[in-house]
């Protein structure tokens, strides 16, 4: 979702920047569009980020007996690369 966000906020920034000949007294449309350009590269980055970064969880089982003490505690710790799985 960001990736396509971030693609498509540069798109339109270049779009204003470069193809767009309209002037306006109260606003300045080629800064308009290079800070659209610069926020479509940031979120797009952070979306690359965000979709190939590490994963990991931890599950923690403890086993109680019958007296209501706890007997062993397991720590499981998993890491995934693949952010499919």
């Amino acid at each position: 979702m960001s990736i396509g966000a971030g693609i498509f906020l540069f798109v339109i920034g270049a779009v204003i920047r470069f193809a767009l000949n309209v002037e306006v007294s109260w606003l300045d449309l080629p800064l308009v569009g290079n800070l659209l350009m610069g926020a479509g590269v940031l979120i797009f980055v952070l979306g690359l980020v965000s979709t190939f970064r590490r994963r990991r969880s931890v599950s923690t089982r403890r086993t109680v007996n019958g007296h209501g003490e706890v007997d062993g505690v397991t720590r499981t710790t998993r890491e995934v690369d693949d952010p499919d799985l």
